[in-house]
């Protein structure tokens, strides 16, 4: 025999929370592969992580307003959707939420160099930014200024190895980074590669400069977006990632 719960207008605005809290879900989460394996234009894909961003916070406040009408006891129903939709919903928000702070801590330049007076120039990866939304060269001053104050850590790389030596050790370490080497120009002293993020599968282009200093070596890395003014930090962090395996490299 069916019982009619106490609380319907509650039951039926829990099960609404619940339904929007997935498809904010699906929303977001389908953003990256969409833009990686489907080829949707980027902009499409971030506007679809902007609409499960809002459908998330609406899912959330649903949610809130429902789980104490809908608590168990006296016939009440709906609270177990009240309570995924606010599982679901915190977790759906949770990613574009994040990218957000990230994007109001970080600089919104997508080019960083260890070297800002001269940096190390595209030559191979030049020609495979056919279409990519940022220009190749380097932007110039003003991002330099912003870069030496959000990352004054990000300097030349000083080995006290021969250049030779070095050219091999920074190949090795590109390689184990996962980086896809395009390009190996040992009398250049000259590496450049090509690194994908893993979920949106954005593909930034990095050249290494291998330079005598001495008896040893300075090593300059750029690392560059083809897409979005902003890259998150994401250059800045594979440099210094970059730096710290090339040093303890043997």
């Amino acid at each position: 025999m069916f019982v009619r719960p106490t609380n319907p207008t509650s039951h039926r605005l829990a099960r609404l929370a619940f339904l929007v809290a997935c498809v904010a879900g699906l929303l977001v989460g389908a953003t990256g592969p969409l833009h990686r394996y489907a080829g949707v234009d980027y902009g499409i894909a971030r506007n679809l992580m902007t609409y499960g961003l809002y459908g998330a916070a609406a899912a959330i406040a649903l949610g809130l307003a429902t789980i104490v009408p809908t608590r168990p006891g006296d016939r009440r129903r709906g609270f177990l959707a009240a309570l995924l939709a606010l599982a679901i919903g915190v977790g759906a928000a949770w990613v574009p939420f994040s990218l957000l702070l990230q994007a109001r801590e970080v600089p919104r330049i997508n080019d960083i160099t260890t070297d800002v007076a001269d940096p190390p120039p595209l030559v191979v990866t030049l020609q495979m930014r056919q279409g990519a939304p940022n220009p190749p060269g380097y932007p110039g001053t003003e991002v330099a200024v912003l870069q030496r104050a959000a990352y004054p850590d990000i300097v030349p790389i000083m080995l006290a190895v021969p250049p030779a030596e070095v050219f091999k050790r920074v190949d090795k370490v590109a390689m184990a980074m996962g980086w896809d080497v395009v390009a190996r120009a040992p009398t250049e002293g000259r590496i450049e590669a090509i690194d994908t993020t893993k979920w949106f599968g954005f593909r930034d282009d990095i050249v290494v400069r291998i330079r005598p200093d001495g008896s040893g070596s300075r090593i300059d890395i750029r690392s560059k977006s083809r897409v979005g003014r902003s890259d998150l930090g994401v250059n800045a962090r594979r440099i210094r990632a970059f730096t710290e395996k090339l040093k303890a490299e043997q």
